[in-house]
């Protein structure tokens, strides 16, 4: 058996989170126990991993500057358990990782890596500092795993080592994410959306990244041409950033069309309860909610960041990033389509390509170098 060690900054909803919870759900328990470390308790994906069977160990980090006391709580952690990999997601604990590696000789390090471009403009000195430390530290890895082919570029034009870089693309849960349409009517009764009315969703954390105000001005320009529309946006974020789109969605005049959802745990509820999806993102890698969307049957407007293009194929429309303009011209476009007709093809595409047994089989054949990982296409040799 292989000791397998996830290692995260917190299992609230989010992509990356989804993806471990995923992986650890799925990975063959003949050939691996897992434990999932994370940084911070809590998080509404606890008691769905903890189901899972998958151990489970906080390091109940205080704070951003809590460091030693972590630090311990972590060495203290991985000398127990031994781990023959040490898996992280995401900037921070990818650093520690490769920090820690010195005091594991016997182990494996592999990062997650999903972002594709950085806009650093949009973040502040901390986070930038920790991306170009993520750039040095990144040839100490022994592999490290892209879940897009535009994220493994970019990195790679940021000094990411060729060598130890290979994508392995998401997979997408097809028994959770699928068509429910009594589970979508009931949340658009809950919020008083009517069936006549064409409901267009967002999905994502509130961030800079998923640019929320390009979103609500392309609203505001559909709403111009058609009365039948709300749009629905589910995500956490802060507070402050929350009630900046809010002004800004008051300041558009169309406050009583849009609905604040919040972060929400029956995702394929709301995307069953969508007309149409709509990612307003300018940087991505593989974003999960493209592909859970088009599982549950919703044809998709996509910007064109990171994979998205490569995800909805022919099944939907692809517009410029942060271009208002165009995202409206692309929702109206797409309205005036066969949308059912193209909600189908969306989810065809997701169950033929898009599989999480896929993932988890290349991702199993990665890790473990007494496998034969010849099969696997390492992109740039």
């Amino acid at each position: 058996m292989t000791r397998i060690v996830f290692l995260i900054r917190s299992l609230d909803y989010g992509g990356a989170e989804r993806h471990l919870l995923t992986l650890a759900r799925s990975l063959d328990k003949k050939c691996f126990t897992v434990t999932v470390l994370y940084f911070y308790p809590g998080g509404a994906l606890e008691d769905e991993l903890r189901a899972t069977g998958v151990r489970l160990i906080s390091l109940d980090k205080r704070s951003r500057w809590d460091l030693l006391r972590f630090s311990w709580r972590l060495v203290k952690q991985l000398r127990a358990i031994r781990p023959e990999v040490l898996h992280s997601f995401l900037v921070e604990p990818n650093l520690l990782s490769v920090l820690l590696k010195p005091l594991l000789t016997r182990t494996r390090v592999v990062w997650g890596v999903r972002a594709s471009r950085v806009h650093f403009e949009d973040y502040d000195w901390f986070s930038r500092l920790t991306f170009r430390l993520q750039c040095f530290f990144s040839r100490f890895a022994d592999l490290i795993i892209f879940n897009s082919d535009a994220g493994h570029a970019f990195h790679l034009s940021e000094g990411f080592p060729v060598n130890q870089a290979l994508v392995i693309y998401n997979g997408i849960d097809t028994e959770r994410f699928k068509p429910e349409r009594e589970a979508g009517q009931r949340l658009r009764a809950e919020f008083g959306v009517g069936a006549n009315i064409v409901l267009i969703g967002h999905a994502g954390r509130l961030d800079p990244m998923k640019d929320h105000p390009s979103f609500l001005r392309a609203a505001a320009l559909v709403c111009r041409e058609r009365n039948d529309v709300r749009f629905l946006c589910a995500g956490g974020g802060p507070e402050n950033y929350a009630g900046r789109l809010q002004a800004l969605a008051a300041e558009l005049g169309i406050s009583e069309k849009v609905i604040w959802a919040g972060a929400r745990s029956d995702m394929a509820a709301v995307y069953s309860a969508f007309d149409l999806f709509a990612l307003s993102s300018y940087s991505e890698g593989f974003p999960n909610v493209i592909g859970e969307a088009m599982a549950c049957g919703v044809p998709c407007v996509v910007t064109d960041t990171g994979d998205s293009a490569f995800i909805v194929g022919e099944t939907g429309i692809v517009v410029a990033p942060q271009d208002a303009d165009a995202l409206a011209a692309g929702l109206i476009s797409c309205l005036e389509r066969n949308i059912l007709e193209m909600g189908v093809r969306a989810h065809a595409r997701i169950i033929e390509n898009f599989s999480v047994e896929r993932m988890v089989r290349e991702t199993e054949r990665a890790i473990l170098p007494s496998l034969e990982k010849n099969s696997l296409t390492f992109p740039g040799q």
